[in-house]
């Protein structure tokens, strides 16, 4: 169960991205958990990648954002290994580089401008 401000905050970011979505991404909580969301990136244009659709799971621990979310993805890309957690700063694996300040919006970014998707997602970022 969410603490008071892991809820409040999880909710304010799912606000925030329905009324300003980020192109190419959508990102939404589950119905009956709003710890875990599952957010989608449309492959690139003229890549290898164009016509895809890559699925992704964030988790959030209880007391975010005091800690961060873990990132995994489920769609098999080539980068990343289905359903298994991804090493990011910005993750659960280097929780001494976490920011509370940063946003589902910035953790979805991540994932696609991590080493070796810049083809993948390259229209994301033009």
């Amino acid at each position: 169960m969410a603490d008071k401000g892991c809820l409040k905050r999880l909710q304010k970011e799912y606000h925030a991205l329905c009324k300003e979505p980020v192109p190419q991404i959508v990102a939404r909580p589950l119905p009956n958990d709003i710890l875990e969301w599952h957010f989608v990136l449309e492959g690139s244009v003229a890549t290898p990648f164009e016509g895809g659709y890559y699925y992704g799971k964030l988790k959030f621990p209880s007391d975010y954002p005091f800690k961060p979310p873990s990132i995994s993805m489920t769609t098999p890309s080539g980068r990343f290994a289905p359903h298994k957690r991804i090493c990011l700063s910005m993750s659960d694996f280097h929780p001494e580089s976490w920011n509370p300040m940063w946003s589902v919006a910035r953790y979805a970014w991540s994932v696609f401008s991590f080493p070796g998707l810049g083809n993948m997602f390259s229209h994301l970022t033009h």
